[in-house]
């Protein structure tokens, strides 16, 4: 087995891996920093299987680390989208209240915008909003003109492109899968399928597997990673022209989820959805998928039993939707009525890690932990695509005081 000599290991090929690399390496041009990515590609799971939307920062409480690393994150990658060529479009969206009860909600979301200096904001009436989306009818709505959409796979494979071509030594490792950690005083050995990569520091930005790799390596963790698949259904031939650009509900406030919605793609299809189900299998894209270690390490979880009792009302309303057509387009008609059974078609999913302490509460926020000479993000729900550059200038500031860089 050969040995490979870096200054950073970073793990995970996703967004905020290679965002991290490529800011790290941008401040630092002669670290040698290696990116090892279990699979045959980057972007594979989280990344490559989300809306592909470019999200304002409206949603989020002021003041946390979502809020400000969204705003600041967006606009640089709209730079970067433009800079590169990354195919894109700043189409704008709505948010649409359907009921009464909804208003008090989305006024709260607008006001979260304001506080968060989301720039084109402005609340919209019944009538604006078919004149935005002819199809799509509501009693009020927020108009959020710097929303867009983005191909986040051609995204990750600049970055890892750049990483490659501009700093001497750095490399992106594909099908690389770490394995375990060796710990001799100051250096760790990565132990992976492919050899040993040995490093004077370590940062995981593992997604789905986070919280295996912090335990393996011995930082730990006090939550743990649960999955949440989202199925998705796309517009038939038929039924694309019901929807111009974004359309989206008010959020329900108890989850972190943002309801099914409508999203047009950079390849011109329109995806509706997504759900969020409780999956047997970490990164299991099918309705059926199961693996034992998953489910068993899941559900012998005190925090994973608690968030059920919680909100048990909710996951069987969810997966109502994961497996009746006729319901998930009852959900998709709250935004568009005329929607018909052949207006959708069965689309792809993606699986959500989403970190639950043990008393069973989502944690909502970025987070981010240090020790000794290991980094790890341990929960990065959306939006952490969009805010992707702005997490990765973050790490670095917190690794250039940990592992004394500067």
């Amino acid at each position: 087995m050969t040995t490979n000599l870096y200054d950073i290991v970073v793990i995970g090929g996703g967004c905020v891996g290679l965002s991290t690399a490529y800011k790290i390496n941008q401040k630092y041009p002669d670290l040698k920093i290696a990116v090892l990515e279990k699979e045959s590609q980057v972007s594979a799971h989280q990344t490559g299987r989300n809306s592909g939307v470019i999200h304002s920062g409206i949603y989020y409480k002021p003041g946390s680390y979502k809020a400000k690393n969204c705003v600041t994150g967006r606009r640089e990658l709209v730079a970067f989208a433009k800079e590169y060529n990354i195919k894109h479009d700043i189409c704008g969206k709505i948010i649409v209240a359907s009921k009464e009860e909804e208003l008090a909600h989305m006024n709260k979301v607008f006001q979260n915008g304001i506080a968060n200096g989301i720039e084109d904001i402005r609340m919209i009436s019944a009538k604006e909003i078919t004149e935005i989306e002819p199809y799509c009818e509501g009693i009020a709505g927020i108009w959020v003109g710097c929303t867009g959409i983005i191909d986040y796979v051609g995204f990750t494979k600049k970055l890892a492109e750049l990483i490659e071509s501009k700093f001497t030594g750095s490399k992106v490792f594909l099908e690389t899968e770490v394995k375990d950690f060796i710990k001799d005083g100051p250096i760790t050995t990565v132990k992976t399928n492919r050899g040993d990569f040995t490093a004077k520091n370590v940062i995981a930005c593992a997604g789905l597997q986070s919280d295996r790799i912090a335990i393996k390596e011995g930082t730990g963790t006090d939550s743990a990673i649960v999955g949440f698949r989202g199925d998705y259904y796309d517009l038939s031939e038929k039924g694309k022209n019901k929807v111009r650009n974004l359309i989206y509900p008010v959020p329900n406030p108890q989850f972190p989820f943002l309801g099914v919605h409508f999203t047009r793609m950079t390849n011109g299809s329109v995806e509706c959805g997504p759900n969020a189900v409780f999956v047997f299998k970490r990164e299991g894209y099918n309705k059926t998928d199961f693996n034992l270690k998953d489910t068993v390490q899941a559900l012998g979880y005190k925090g994973t039993r608690r968030f059920f009792a919680k909100h048990w009302r909710f996951g069987l309303d969810e997966y109502r939707g994961a497996f009746s057509k006729a319901y998930f387009l009852k959900r998709l008609q709250k935004l568009i009525p005329s929607l018909q059974s052949d207006d959708i078609v069965p689309g792809r999913a993606g699986v959500r890690a989403m970190a639950l302490s043990r008393e069973g509460n989502m944690i909502d926020d970025f987070k981010i932990e240090a020790k000794g000479n290991a980094i790890h993000v341990l929960n990065a729900p959306s939006p952490a695509a969009t805010a992707a550059l702005a997490i990765g200038a973050a790490i670095e500031e917190i690794a250039t005081k940990q592992f004394n860089l500067g």
